[in-house]
């Protein structure tokens, strides 16, 4: 295992975020892309959590699965909603006895119909502040180059971003499709005094009703020429696969010639359009 703060200190990263299976099907295809993977060697892979905590149990054993039977250095996703305090040290601690060094710590989704979930947290700094005194934890948050859907505007979006990365090991972001507003994310955390690396994340997407339902819920823009090519290639996986290929390729380009600390693919728990990626790149 490794700290991914001190992996990003050493230079540029490359890293896949995995989810975990909610059927027989979906276990057999997450089990093929870690194996498909790992000889790609990425700094560290990331597994996610479900709204409300409702993949707990799925997402811990995936975790320590990566941990105790790949090479690959693990960091799993923990929310602040539907958690008490003490679910959280129980978490935290196992997590910790297995040997895990790196979390994430996310707010987490609210539920659809607008209520709220019972908690002991409410921001992420809570939950740093709470793991951290379970372990010495690597600890990386959530951050959105077009601010967070439910920031009133980019000034309190910023402010709140930079106090938690003043705290935070690490920041990766929700994927987007234009680069200028990761690049400006970083010039406006840079004038708070904030130098916290932060990776952009790209989304290796497999399915365009998914995709424009997930661009949605987290207001990331579509641009409209990908709104049109994405129209011509749904209902065709290969085609959707190959564009996905092709506009991870271009964003991967930029951010790296502009100077981003790595880069962090979505899978979808797909192999094969992140490998593609990552061979046009010239990175794997």
């Amino acid at each position: 295992m490794a700290r991914i703060k001190d992996l990003l200190a050493r230079g540029r990263t490359i890293s896949f975020e995995f989810g975990p299976p909610r059927d027989s099907d979906a276990e057999q295809r997450l089990q093929k892309a870690l194996v498909d993977l790992e000889p790609l060697e990425p700094s560290f892979v990331s597994v996610t959590y479900g709204a409300g905590g409702s993949t707990r149990d799925t997402t811990r054993r995936i975790v320590e699965q990566i941990a105790s039977s790949t090479s690959m250095t693990v960091m799993p996703h923990l929310t602040c909603v539907a958690h008490s305090r003490e679910q959280i040290t129980e978490i935290v601690g196992g997590y910790r006895d297995t040997g895990i060094e790196n979390l994430l710590a996310l707010g987490g989704d609210a539920p659809a119909d607008g209520s709220e979930y019972p908690t002991d947290f409410r921001y992420a700094a809570e939950l740093i502040e709470a793991a951290r005194e379970i372990g010495d934890f690597s600890i990386g948050v959530a951050a959105f180059p077009e601010v967070h859907p439910r920031s009133p505007d980019n000034h309190t979006d910023r402010r709140f971003l930079a106090e938690k990365l003043r705290v935070a090991d690490f920041g990766i972001t929700q994927f987007f499709f234009d680069t200028d507003p990761y690049f400006r994310m970083v010039e406006e955390l840079a004038a708070l005094g904030v130098d916290t690396p932060v990776l952009p994340g790209i989304m290796s997407f497999v399915n365009v009703d998914g995709l424009r339902r997930m661009a949605g819920m987290n207001a990331s823009t579509i641009p409209d020429e990908l709104h049109r090519k994405l129209d011509l290639a749904a209902g065709t996986p290969s085609a959707v696969r190959e564009l996905a290929v092709e506009v991870g390729t271009e964003l991967g380009q930029k951010l790296l010639d502009g100077g981003a600390p790595g880069l962090h693919l979505y899978t979808m728990n797909f192999s094969r359009g992140t490998t593609e990626i990552l061979a046009n790149l010239g990175l794997r």
